[in-house]
């Protein structure tokens, strides 16, 4: 795996403040140098002819060691290196704070070798510069001030100038990096916090400011680490300036969002987080990017990133532009882009978003408005080709991360090797699952008889792909409402209906993701501008809930059964699925050692059950290990007390069977005493 630099977590700084004079963007950060001293760019390269060829038949993996600014060392002098692709222009130069945004000043020089990239080298100035690139295209001669795609940094919004910085810091979390294979392989337990870093938690004294990084991971570490939680997912965390995106309209890939701080900022919440033995996971966004004059669209005067036709290079959803896959110089980029995070940052993995969009063609459009394959078909072959790139690379350079792919269509193999014909994505969201268990728990429990199917038909394909269940943002906005408003019944029904949900969620095969918020029973629909509401933690029911909350995850992880065969159909076995009258399903979940099989019971009602025959797959005396209706979780506190004796009268295809007393709207978990 390759090593992050390195650099004292003392000489973090606060970002610039930024401010406007005149017609220019500026910050408020004084030039290192007067102009009486200021030098020409002198030719200098990071670039070895072997650089170029990888770039130009998009193979280069590390571009952001290239392209970009960085800081160093020229002829004894320290100054910034600045490089940038920009093939079709006839002139491109370096404006700044640093040259008082004069666009002759400091032009870059045009390599000979075609590969576009421009670059140069200006003395004296460094870390902390503000800057961007004045570009003049050879098409209709348009100029463009354009923010740099490589920058580390960037000004804080609405100001749109690159910073010149470095990712150098001295990581502490070496025991986790030495050890994290065991945590994201196929057979741990995972249950992933979702998390909006910007509502996540705010001060209350000042509701309208972001915390910072770090102020984020002295709230976010402790609290995870106590939820039992294995892995936060970072919802985009990249330089996105426009805040209703969610972060999913990104400006800058190489910057993390400027508005929380600066990048070892960051690094220090993601080595806090592998201190508590907490994994970190990051949305990636190589779907689409926005149309922001200082962006990527139209680079350099030409659809440079993005394709030339809007049948192949504009989203209608999102309103936004799509990558051209099939140009190598594009696909270094977003390759290279997707490294830097798990290199730089530590990162353990990358969920993708928007992969169906990625996968067809005919995505969103009506009939003419896409263009066919080579071959006549709807699949984006460019795009597949690049997923199955990416997650090769990632492996080979990360072989102890994972990939999982947002992905809601039927196409196969998204988490199958490619060398088997697959994407090669570690995993992929069961968005199946969670649209037919939301709309089953959304039903009034008279009715759920009649829909028994509904919370039974993933178990059909469960094992076709290696899936992650989502309980996501995306459903707890745009008028769906919180998890707990979806529940039906008076408020305790509500709350005993989620605490099941999550029951079935934690002992359905596969690994798990909950949405911040859900975990206490946000009440209102998630608002990206607002805090979550903490203070329900001090009413009963949402502590409750939280607490169940808590006890799964540390079930989850106590239980091989509920992790040993997360994805494989050797880890699960129906009971009964057929008692629709009484809306209860019985199933066992097993281990690699049969001692460590559990039954799960699930009644869907708010009528409790007694005297209700289950059968089990051995003789002796089982006990109850997890009941949601337990007091402390604010339930009925109904339970099958310390030991139930296993009869030998067969029953559910078993040859013994147990008598236990099911709660109301509750999931209980057996285990067979040692």
């Amino acid at each position: 795996m390759a090593k992050s630099a390195k650099t004292k977590k003392e000489v973090v700084a606060e970002p610039p403040v930024p401010k406007k004079t005149g017609k220019k963007t500026e910050v408020m950060i004084e030039p290192t140098v007067t102009d009486a001293e200021l030098q020409a760019v002198e030719n200098y390269s990071r670039f070895s002819e072997f650089d170029i060829y990888l770039f130009k038949s998009g193979k280069h993996y590390k571009l952001y060691e290239k392209l970009g600014s960085h800081v160093a060392e020229h002829k004894g002098v320290i100054g910034t290196y600045f490089a940038v692709w920009a093939p079709n222009a006839e002139y491109v130069s370096v404006i700044g704070n640093f040259n008082g945004w004069e666009r002759g000043s400091h032009p870059l020089s045009s390599r000979w070798d075609g590969s576009g990239i421009w670059e140069g080298f200006i003395p004296d100035i460094g870390r902390g510069e503000v800057y961007k690139y004045f570009i003049k295209s050879s098409i209709e001669g348009r100029e463009l001030e354009k923010a740099d795609p490589f920058a580390l940094w960037c000004e804080i919004a609405p100001q749109t100038a690159s910073v010149v910085w470095d990712t150098w810091y001295e990581w502490k979390d070496e025991e986790w990096m030495r050890e994290r294979r065991k945590h994201n392989a196929l057979n741990a337990p995972m249950s992933v916090y979702e998390v909006h870093l910007e509502s996540w938690v705010r001060d209350p004294s000042e509701p309208e400011r972001f915390l910072s990084f770090q102020e984020i991971a002295n709230a976010m570490v402790p609290y995870v680490k106590e939820m039992g939680f294995t892995h936060v997912e970072f919802m985009p965390i990249m330089e996105a300036p426009y805040p209703p995106s969610w972060g999913y309209q990104i400006t800058g890939y190489f910057s993390c969002a400027s508005r929380l701080g600066a990048p070892q900022d960051l690094m220090y919440l993601i080595e806090k987080l592998h201190q508590a033995g907490i994994g970190v996971l990051m949305d990636w966004v190589p779907s689409h990017f926005p149309g922001d004059a200082h962006g990527l669209y139209e680079f350099d005067g030409t659809h440079l990133y993005e394709h030339a036709d809007p049948r192949k290079g504009y989203h209608p959803d999102w309103k936004s532009y799509i990558f051209n896959y099939g140009r190598n110089e594009v696909r270094s980029f977003l390759i290279s882009n997707a490294l830097f995070w798990l290199d730089r940052y530590h990162t353990d993995g990358l969920r993708v978003d928007a992969v169906a969009s990625m996968l067809y063609l005919d995505y969103s459009r009506k009939h003419g408005e896409w263009i066919p394959n080579e071959f006549g078909g709807r699949e984006n072959l460019e795009a597949i080709s690049l997923l199955r790139e990416m997650n090769e690379a990632a492996f080979k350079a990360f072989p102890d991360i994972q990939t999982i792919a947002e992905e809601s269509t039927a196409f196969p193999g998204v988490s199958r090797p490619v060398y088997l014909g697959g994407l090669g994505f570690g995993m992929k969201w069961m968005m199946g699952w969670m649209n037919d268990t939301l709309k089953y728990f959304e039903k009034d429990s008279m009715y759920r008889r009649w829909h028994q199917d509904q919370i039974t038909f993933s178990l059909v394909y469960a094992f076709s792909e290696n899936f992650m269940l989502p309980l996501s943002h995306d459903e707890v906005v745009y008028g769906k409402g919180s998890l707990i408003g979806k529940m039906r019944g008076d408020e305790w029904q509500r709350f005993a209906n989620l605490r099941l949900l999550f029951t079935y969620m934690y002992t359905h095969p596969g690994t798990k993701l909950v949405f911040m918020g859900g975990e206490f029973g946000q009440l209102r629909e998630w608002n990206f501008q607002q805090s979550l509401d903490w203070h329900l933690l001090q009413l009963a029911p949402h502590k409750g809930l939280n607490e169940c909350v808590k006890t799964l995850n540390a079930t989850l992880k106590s239980q091989p059964a509920l992790h040993d065969y997360n994805f494989s159909p050797d880890g699960f076995g129906w009971i009964d699925a057929q008692d629709r009258d009484n809306s209860i399903v019985a199933y066992m979940r097993k281990g690699l050692n049969p001692s460590d099989t559990v039954v799960v019971v699930l009644n869907m009602t708010p009528t409790p059950q007694s005297n209700y025959r289950i059968g089990v797959p051995s003789l002796g005396q089982w006990e109850e290990i997890f009941n949601s209706d337990a007091g402390d979780f604010y339930g009925s506190g109904i339970s099958n007390g310390q030991s139930i004796t296993a009869e030998a009268e067969k029953w559910h295809n078993q040859p013994q069977s147990v008598v236990l007393t099911i709660p109301p709207l509750a999931g209980i978990i057996l285990k067979r005493k040692a």
